[in-house]
């Protein structure tokens, strides 16, 4: 089954991709997660990727498009996949439908995460996240044991770029001019199941596995 999870950023796609690939074999494609290891590698792809990113601006489809082009070779991907993050615009989705294609694929079902965007800012701007081993912290809901310092390595504990108020905000805004003609893309195809990320993980639990069919 190939999965896409569209929700702007902090609405809960990415944990759900990750506990739901915790109970199938289908592995989660995170393009910010693949970005953010570019960037933490110095690799030229990451340091480019670096720039947009840390102004909350959208990563250039043609760095995105090839990343998922060579990843969905890989071999755990021969069963299925959740894309979390990609595509973001509409020439993004044509591309990934042309991929696919060529592979006599195609995207079984998309799910969108909706949520408002005053408690995606509360949710983001009080994000924590070690600055090695990339453990996710919340200052209010979920903060380290020691201030500062991760629970797991006990590496510095830090707020990133793109998860400070002003560039939330810009990534907000970018999200519903770019990305939220999706959801028109794909509900024309009949591919689109809404559900509400506001409520608690559990719930949300349900409504994804309610959306893909599955127990």
């Amino acid at each position: 089954m190939i999965l896409i999870f569209l929700g702007p950023p902090g609405s809960g796609k990415g944990t759900q991709a990750k506990r739901l690939m915790s109970h199938r074999s289908w592995p989660q494609l995170s393009t910010g997660d693949m970005l953010r290891a570019s960037i933490s590698k110095g690799s030229a792809l990451g340091m480019e990727a670096k720039k947009y990113m840390d102004q909350g601006h959208l990563v250039p489809d043609l760095v995105v498009v090839g990343m998922i082009a060579e990843r969905i070779q890989e071999p755990d991907c021969r069963s299925g996949f959740i894309l979390d993050g990609f595509p973001r615009t509409l020439p993004q989705a044509k591309s990934l439908d042309v991929m696919l294609a060529a592979r006599n694929l195609s995207v079984d079902v998309v799910v969108e995460f909706q949520i408002k965007d005053s408690e995606l800012l509360g949710r983001l701007s009080g994000r924590r996240t070690c600055s090695k081993c990339g453990t996710l912290y919340h200052i209010h809901t979920s903060p380290p044991q020691v201030s500062g310092i991760c629970d797991v390595c006990g590496s510095d504990v830090i707020q990133r770029a793109d998860d400070q108020e002003s560039v939330i905000q810009k990534r907000l805004k970018v999200y519903h001019e770019l990305t939220a003609p999706l959801v028109r893309f794909y509900s024309e195809q009949g591919k689109l199941r809404a559900i509400d990320a506001s409520v608690s993980m559990a719930a949300v639990d349900v409504s994804v596995h309610d959306a893909l069919g599955i127990a």
